[in-house]
C-alpha cells in the first residue's frame, strides 16, 4: 500500500470518527455504523492476537474505510444485516477481507448491534424523563403550601399540599428510572464472540471486544447471548415504557375531571396549543394538550406491548421481537409522552383560593374528627368515626358547610354517639374553638406529623432528597453516553494505527 493511500485512509478515519462522535444527535448510530464498528474492532484484536495476518491488515482496514465512507455521503444506502454489509467489503477490499468473519455469525453480532442501538435510546429515553420530573419536582416546591383537595374513587377525600401530591408522582417517576438503570445493566453485555449459540473454536478475545463497543460487560453464555437474552430486552423495555405512561395517564386523568366543573381549581392555560376552542359551543376552552398527551400515552402501551406479542410461542433465538426500528419507535413514543408531560406541567394554572373554597365546600376534613378525638381525647377511632359520620350526614342534610356547622349540634350528635361506650363522657370535650380548627383544610395539612407527610419539615426534605435524586441520574446517564463515547474514539484511535504508512 502507499504512504498517499494511507494517509488518505488515515484522514478518513478521522473524518468518520468525528462524525460518529455525535452520533446520538442524528440517524447516524444504527446497524450500519455499529457493524462498521465491529470490523474495525476484529481487524484490531484479531491482527493483535494472532488470528489475522498483519501483512493483510493495510487492504483489509482500508476497504472498512472504504465501505463506511461511502455509507457516510447523503442518501446513501447503509445496509443493516451482515449479510448484504459483507458483499460491499469484498468489492472493496476482496475475499480475504472475509477472514473478519472468523468465529462470527450474524446472530452474535445483529444481537450486539441491537443492544447498542437500545442502549442509545434508553439514554435519550432517561434523559427526558429526568427533566420531566425535575419539572414535575420544581412545580411541587412552587405549590408545597398550595392546600386542594385529593381524590380517591373520583370522591373528594382529604385535603393536601398540592406539592405533596406532585412528589407522590414524581416518586412513581423515580421508580421508573430505577429500572431504566436495571434494563440498561442487562442490556449492557456483548454478545460478539459467542457465533450462533456454542462459541467458536476461534480464541476471540470478547472482552475486548466488549470494551472497543462501548459494553460493560459480556454476556456469559453463548446460548443465551443470542437465543434468550437478546429477546429479553425489548420486552423488559416495554415494560419500563408501559409505567411510564401509565403514571402520565393517571396524572392526566386526575386533571381532566376538573374540566367537568363550572368553576375548576386547576386547568391549563389556554392558547399556546394547550386547549382549542369548540367549533360549536363558544364557551369551551377544550384541553387538547392533555388529549393528546393520554392519546400518546395511550399509543406508547400498545407499542410496549408489541414485543411481548411478538416474542410469544416462538422457538428460542428468532428474530420476531428484536427489529430495532420497531423498539426505537417505541421508545421514541415514550419520550413523546414525557415531552407532552412537561408541557402540561408548564401550562397548569393552578388557584389555591378555588381549591380552598372547594375544600370548606364539602367535608374532606371530617376524618380529622376522629383522629383528634383518638389522639388527644382517647375515644376509640371507631366512636370517633361514628361521630364525625353522622355529623357529616346531618350537614349534608341540611346543606351545611364545614366551617358553618352549629357547635351545639356537634355536642347533641357526639352525645348520642358514644352514649353505648360507659367510659366516655357524654360531653363533647372539643371546645367550639377546637371543633371548628379540627376542620380547617389548611391546619390539617401543616399538622401532619407523619414521616413522608405534607408537613413543611417533611417537604423540605423530601423537595431536597428528589433535587439530588435528578442529579444523580443525570450523571449516570452522561457517565454511560461518556463511556459508550470514549470506547468508539478508543477503537477509532487503535484502527488508524492498523493503516498508518511505514
Amino acid at each position: 500500500m502507499t504512504s498517499v493511500l494511507s494517509k488518505r485512509v488515515l484522514v478518513s478515519v478521522f473524518l468518520l470518527s468525528t462524525t460518529f462522535a455525535f452520533a446520538q444527535k442524528g440517524p447516524t448510530r444504527d446497524e450500519f455504523y455499529w457493524l462498521g464498528q465491529m470490523n474495525k474492532a476484529t481487524a484490531v484484536i484479531n491482527s493483535e492476537e494472532g488470528l489475522l495476518d498483519k501483512a493483510m491488515v493495510p487492504k483489509i482496514a482500508a476497504g472498512i474505510v472504504k465501505v463506511l465512507e461511502d455509507g457516510a455521503q447523503p442518501g446513501a444506502r447503509r445496509p443493516a444485516s451482515v449479510i448484504t454489509f459483507e458483499p460491499l467489503l469484498i468489492r472493496a477490499a476482496g475475499q480475504d477481507v472475509t477472514l473478519l468473519h472468523a468465529g462470527r455469525s450474524s446472530q452474535d453480532m445483529h444481537a450486539t448491534f441491537r443492544a447498542a442501538i437500545l442502549k442509545d435510546d434508553l439514554l435519550l429515553l432517561a434523559d427526558q424523563l429526568n427533566k420531566t420530573s425535575e419539572t414535575l419536582v420544581k412545580l411541587a416546591e412552587q405549590h408545597a403550601k398550595t392546600v386542594v383537595p385529593n381524590y380517591t374513587n373520583g370522591v373528594a377525600a382529604q385535603p393536601n399540599s398540592y406539592g405533596h401530591y406532585l412528589l407522590g408522582h414524581a416518586a412513581g417517576f423515580e421508580r421508573d428510572a430505577q429500572r431504566l438503570r436495571e434494563v440498561y445493566a442487562r442490556i449492557d453485555r456483548s454478545a460478539m464472540g459467542t457465533t450462533v449459540l456454542n462459541g467458536t473454536s476461534w480464541p476471540l478475545n470478547r472482552k475486548r471486544m466488549a470494551q472497543y463497543l462501548g459494553f460493560a460487560a459480556v454476556v456469559d453464555n453463548a446460548y443465551d447471548a443470542g437465543q434468550i437474552s437478546s429477546t429479553e430486552h425489548p420486552v423488559e423495555v416495554g415494560a419500563v415504557i408501559t409505567s411510564i405512561a401509565l403514571h402520565v395517564g393517571h396524572f392526566v386523568e386526575d386533571v381532566m375531571t376538573q374540566y367537568a366543573q363550572a368553576r375548576p381549581w386547576i386547568l391549563l392555560q389556554e392558547g399556546g396549543g394547550n386547549t382549542y376552542v369548540s367549533s360549536a359551543m363558544p364557551q369551551k376552552r377544550n384541553p387538547g394538550l392533555m388529549n393528546d398527551t393520554r392519546r400518546d400515552a395511550s399509543t406508547a402501551i400498545t407499542l410496549a406491548m408489541g414485543p411481548v406479542l411478538r416474542a410469544h410461542n416462538i422457538t428460542p433465538g428468532m428474530i420476531d421481537a428484536k427489529d430495532s426500528h420497531i423498539n426505537t419507535d417505541m421508545t421514541k413514543s415514550a419520550i413523546r409522552v414525557l415531552q407532552g408531560f412537561d408541557k402540561i406541567l408548564n401550562g397548569l394554572v393552578i388557584s389555591p383560593e378555588r381549591a380552598l373554597e372547594e375544600l370548606n365546600s364539602d367535608w374532606t376534613a371530617s376524618q380529622e374528627l376522629a383522629d383528634v378525638l383518638m389522639r388527644k381525647y382517647k375515644l376509640p377511632f371507631r366512636l370517633g368515626h361514628h361521630f364525625a359520620s353522622e355529623v357529616v350526614d346531618f350537614a349534608k342534610l341540611k346543606n351545611i358547610k364545614p366551617l358553618d356547622f352549629p357547635y351545639v349540634e356537634a355536642k347533641r350528635i357526639y352525645k348520642d354517639a358514644v352514649k353505648d361506650y360507659p367510659n366516655a363522657s357524654s360531653e363533647l370535650p372539643m371546645s367550639e374553638a377546637e371543633f371548628k380548627e379540627t376542620l380547617n383544610p389548611i391546619a390539617i395539612v401543616q399538622n401532619r406529623q407523619t414521616a413522608g407527610g405534607p408537613q413543611a419539615s417533611e417537604m423540605k426534605r423530601m423537595l431536597a432528597l428528589a433535587k439530588q435524586t435528578h442529579k444523580e441520574q443525570a450523571h449516570w446517564i452522561q457517565g454511560k453516553k461518556q463511556f459508550i463515547e470514549n470506547a468508539q474514539k478508543e477503537l477509532d484511535r487503535d484502527f488508524a494505527k492498523l493503516i498508518k504508512a511505514p
